[in-house]
């Protein structure tokens, strides 16, 4: 959703940790004091904090992985019903990418997949994976089972809600409270889901994604993707942290723990302290965060409290609110906020003292770190040391998921990354690219004619040896355009308030036009990574 900015991997380094290494020290300290001499004789030790403890291996989780095996299959009969034959070791591994772009985003992405069920190709997707704006999109479709195999109707009741008045700001403010209350932690990242995230997706979602997943079994497997603010900004680990419906952690370093799990508080990789799951209406927000400047904020923030038609008359609490809002902007543009400070301290009191606390010190996603303490020297020292880490939007750093689906567990042969940015439609390939190479992961070259910056088609593929193939669509292109990209770019503004029913439907028709366009392109690539597949 946000633009990208420069790499922060340098210095660090993807590493090959042994198997299990939360094991094998637990095993020692066992030894130390005298409790075992062996593995066989803490099994039953192990099988006991199982559910609590880190994973430290490059490898899938137990669940990906038969989910994996019966997706293929699915996949095989799939690509046969495409009059694409293979067999069941030849079968492609895919992956879909969304990018970000806020509500642009989250329609375009709709309308892509609209009309990739349309042409088959969709039930040959392994994978759905998205940051900022495209989340919104996911975690809207999986909140109905097998959501694909009724796209139509799914799609019609999305669009509905969309056009809905949405939620009032008694529950927005509701909801917040809720959250203040039942956890330990709180962040920006709470009041951006109840008072801003609901502006757009119109419901308070408070499914968990465990839950969710429960009910599926005939769609791609979702990977929701976001950054480690702390990693981003010291360059010193791991910056993408992913979250699947059964584990969430860092993709490239492997370290993860249940997602069930995430937010709790852990002592040397065994869960000490509980904490609520996370539901998918905060997980939107910690997915979709990136902010435009402060008088953007203020422009939200306004807004949601005036022109709420629910909304009470502007009271005191409003008012701490907007002065929370002043008096941050004051400190980030060098003035004196002792004004706001002083009106301020005259009305806070509980939940108002800590957004206070947030808006001062600019806090996100911040949740207890689940690796403090532990004694594992594979691992970056930076993510063994803190009690807590902020997570924040992914496109604040790369505007696209890739990370995640590449890491070399997952096996992927195809990506499919449809981009939504607003700007420049080939930053996200470009850079990713350049990062791969930096810490030695397979990716193809990718070359860009000047020419194509500005009036970019539709359609390209980037292909190496022993890479993924990797086929990049823009959003906004002389195929599904023509001559008129630009007036097309500031129709679909990244920053904007909700988009009415037609801008819905036209926004959808248009990202729609990249798939029908190029239907016999897809399936040629499919059929050519086959062929490398053998």
């Amino acid at each position: 959703m946000g633009p990208s900015v420069a790499s922060p991997y340098e210095g660090y380094q993807r590493v090959d940790p042994p198997l299990s290494p939360i094991k094998e020290a637990l095993l020692s300290d066992l030894r130390d004091d005298g409790c075992c001499a062996d593995i066989g004789e803490v099994s039953g030790f192990f099988k006991t904090i199982q559910e609590h403890e880190v994973r430290i291996e490059h490898s899938l989780n137990k669940k990906e992985k038969e989910f994996v095996v019966k997706r293929r299959k699915d996949v095989l009969q799939s690509l046969k019903n495409l009059q694409i034959h293979c067999c069941e070791t030849e079968v492609p591994n895919i992956a879909l990418l969304g990018s970000g772009g806020g509500e642009r985003a989250m329609v375009g992405l709709m309308g892509s997949l609209d009309q990739l069920q349309k042409t088959g190709l969709l039930d040959c997707v392994l994978y759905l994976s998205g940051v900022s704006g495209s989340t919104w999109c996911m975690a809207s479709l999986y909140q109905e089972p097998d959501w694909s195999t009724k796209l139509e109707t799914v799609e019609k009741k999305i669009i509905k809600k969309l056009n809905n008045p949405g939620v009032s700001l008694k529950d927005a403010f509701a909801k917040l409270k809720k959250y203040y209350y039942e956890k330990d932690i709180f962040s920006l990242t709470d009041i951006w889901a109840a008072m801003f995230v609901t502006d757009y997706v119109k419901e308070i979602d408070e499914q968990k994604l465990t839950d969710q997943w429960d009910q599926q079994s005939k769609d791609p497997f979702p990977i929701y993707t976001v950054i480690d603010k702390h990693s981003k900004q010291h360059k010193d680990a791991d910056p993408w942290f992913e979250l699947t419906p059964y584990e969430a952690g860092y993709s490239l370093t492997g370290a993860f723990v249940e997602t069930s799990n995430f937010g709790s508080k852990f002592e040397n990789g065994r869960k000490i302290k509980n904490q609520p799951e996370m539901d998918m209406l905060y997980l939107q927000a910690l997915c979709g965060s990136a902010l435009a400047d402060g008088v953007e904020i203020r422009k939200f923030i306004w807004k949601r409290i005036k022109e709420d038609p629910h909304s009470p008359p502007v009271d005191e609490c409003h008012q701490v609110l907007m002065d929370l809002v002043d008096m941050n902007l004051s400190v980030l543009n060098g003035k004196d906020p002792s004004a706001h400070d002083k009106s301020i301290r005259t009305k806070l009191n509980g939940l108002w003292t800590s957004i206070f606390d947030c808006m001062v010190h600019w806090i996100w996603g911040r949740k207890y770190d689940f690796l403090h303490n532990m004694k594992d020297k594979v691992m970056p020292p930076a993510l063994l040391k803190s009690e807590t880490r902020d997570y924040e939007d992914a496109g604040l750093l790369l505007n696209s998921p890739y990370f995640p689906v590449l890491r070399e567990e997952r096996d992927i042969n195809l990506i499919i990354s449809l981009d939504f940015s607003g700007t420049e439609p080939f930053t996200t390939v470009r850079e990713v690219a350049e990062t791969c190479k930096k810490l030695k992961i397979s990716f193809p070259e990718v070359n860009i004619p000047d020419e194509d910056v500005k009036k970019p088609k539709d359609f390209y593929v980037f292909k190496g040896q022993n890479t993924p193939t990797v086929i990049h669509i823009p959003l906004f292109n002389v195929g599904n355009c023509g001559d008129k990209i630009e007036e097309w770019r500031n129709k679909y503004k990244t920053y904007q308030g909700p988009y009415k029913p037609e801008m819905i439907t036209d926004l959808m028709e248009v990202a729609g036009k990249n798939i029908t366009n190029n239907t016999d392109n897809l399936l040629e690539q499919v059929r050519h990574t086959i062929k490398k597949h053998k």
